[in-house]
């Protein structure tokens, strides 16, 4: 078994649940072996190097993917999914945010991750928060990438049950750790965590059909 891990702190409490678990030391190994970012995943994914990620929502359509009711969601803003309106410039870690950003008509450059957090707690004037947007404008979450799995079916299933069955409290030496690594402060990371969840339920569900039928509009050459 091989999980596709995320490095980012919008994972962070699955990664806790990971490390508390019984689960063998060898599965937790593996996680951290294939770490990368979002786009590197979904490459990863589609070889069948990992068996189970969280894959981006754009990737997650494809029809011989099998997807579970958990991923990374955003109920209204969200701050690392981010763009500063000017020249376009995609970032190259996310499918999802660049095509989340063309949905909704907005050109500039999009940032990710604990990178794009970062920049947006210096400064959130010089940017748009892309979840605060679209929630704006079809008053639903944003579904940011879902938990998909290849193979071992029966375990993810069971696994991603438990991990949402109660909140995931963060211990303060991994709050400081990452802290230190991401140059974000414990405050801010619990601050920013409280806008993040993890069951995609019927709303979830709406704004997902909702973005992908967008998404697939915007990819046709127009005519």
């Amino acid at each position: 078994m091989v999980f596709g891990k995320i490095d980012y702190i919008n994972l962070l409490p699955f990664h806790v649940f990971l490390k508390r678990s019984s689960l063998p030391n060898a599965f937790k190994r593996s996680c951290e072996h294939q770490k990368a970012v979002p786009s590197s995943i979904n490459r990863k994914f589609r070889k069948r190097v990992v068996d189970a990620a969280f894959i981006s929502s754009i990737e997650s359509k494809r029809k011989s993917i099998t997807p579970l009711p958990i991923g990374i969601v955003a109920q209204k803003n969200v701050k690392s999914v981010i763009i500063k309106e000017g020249e376009a410039k995609r970032d190259p870690a996310s499918a999802t945010s660049n095509m989340l950003a063309r949905v909704l008509g907005l050109e500039g450059e999009v940032f990710i991750g604990d990178r794009a957090l970062k920049l947006y707690l210096e400064a959130p004037e010089e940017y748009i928060d892309l979840g605060k947007t679209w929630h704006e404008k079809y008053h639903l979450p944003f579904v940011f990438a879902r938990l998909c799995i290849n193979a071992q079916q029966r375990f993810y299933k069971k696994l991603s049950a438990k991990f949402v069955q109660r909140p995931i409290k963060i211990p303060n030496y991994i709050l400081k750790k990452y802290s230190q690594e991401r140059g974000i402060s414990p405050y801010d990371i619990k601050e920013y965590l409280k806008l993040i969840s993890y069951t995609i339920g019927k709303k979830e569900q709406k704004a997902l059909f909702i973005f992908l039928k967008k998404a697939k509009r915007a990819q046709k050459p127009s005519s």
